[in-house]
């Protein structure tokens, strides 16, 4: 299998994996390009197999990571994934080694990456990533950890900003959703799905949009691509919660 990097010149021919094929979400695919296009002058990379399917990696240097974190000099991956008749063929491992030479040769410390204590929907696996050589940096109460894989030792280990630390939003009454244009699913679903499904429950909704690296870095969730929180507690990254069929579920299973 080859790889491809998306780049300026090539992301308006090419797929970004998620969501290709989902015409309700064609104006949040849209978004997800013009949000990668703008972070490519961040350094950012998306780097995927040359098929139609979902197996990609996302990373670029921590100062300029869409999440409340602190990590100098290291490089966050963001989303990374390997689905289907992919899984158990050497691409996650191929993909993160990419990913830890483009940072070794750019004199990083380490990699980071966001991670729940148990699967999350929407971030990668805890324990497979912690098999491949990273360590737990940091946990809080709402279940995300952050992990590391260090290259130097440094007195400047990665940490989360004080903004996630309560794991509670300022609203304390009804839903209030946290998301941003770093997924191709959480526009349409959060703008669409999620009205009905609050409007049905005679729930408030409150919807704020991370617009800026500057409001992500210091939201109350480290999930920025979409996190729910409920009567002020954080609930959930899974986006399929706005959906009618699956809100009782979740908020139940909660």
């Amino acid at each position: 299998m080859t790889y491809l990097t998306l780049t300026k010149e090539n992301i308006g021919s090419e797929h970004i994996c998620c969501a290709f094929s989902d015409k309700k979400c064609s104006e949040s695919y849209e978004l997800k390009k013009q949000w990668l296009t703008r972070e490519f002058d961040n350094g950012y990379v998306f780097r995927r197999i040359d098929e139609r399917a979902k197996v990609f990696i996302e990373y670029g240097p921590a100062e300029k990571a869409w999440v409340p974190v602190t990590a100098l000099n290291y490089m966050m991956i963001g989303c990374f994934w390997v689905s289907g008749k992919y899984k158990g063929n050497g691409h996650g491992k191929t993909l993160l080694q990419e990913a830890v030479e483009a940072a070794k040769s750019q004199g990083k410390d380490g990699l980071v990456t966001l991670v729940g204590a148990k699967k999350f929907h929407f971030m990668s696996d805890t324990n497979w990533l912690l098999g491949q050589g990273f360590e737990i940096c940091e946990s809080i109460s709402s279940g995300f950890s952050l992990i590391s894989m260090d290259f130097n030792k440094t007195s400047n280990r990665p940490c989360f900003n004080d903004s996630v630390k309560s794991s509670e939003c300022h609203v304390k009454k009804g839903i209030v959703v946290y998301y941003s244009n770093r997924c191709p699913y959480s526009e349409y679903h959060v703008k669409e799905s999620l009205v009905k499904t609050a409007e049905k429950r005679h729930l408030p909704l409150k919807v704020i949009k991370l617009e800026t690296m500057e409001q992500a870095q210091s939201a109350p969730t480290p999930a920025t691509i979409f996190s729910l929180f409920l009567d002020g507690k954080f609930l959930t990254t899974d986006i399929s919660i706005c959906m009618d069929s699956r809100f009782d579920k979740i908020v139940g299973k909660q």
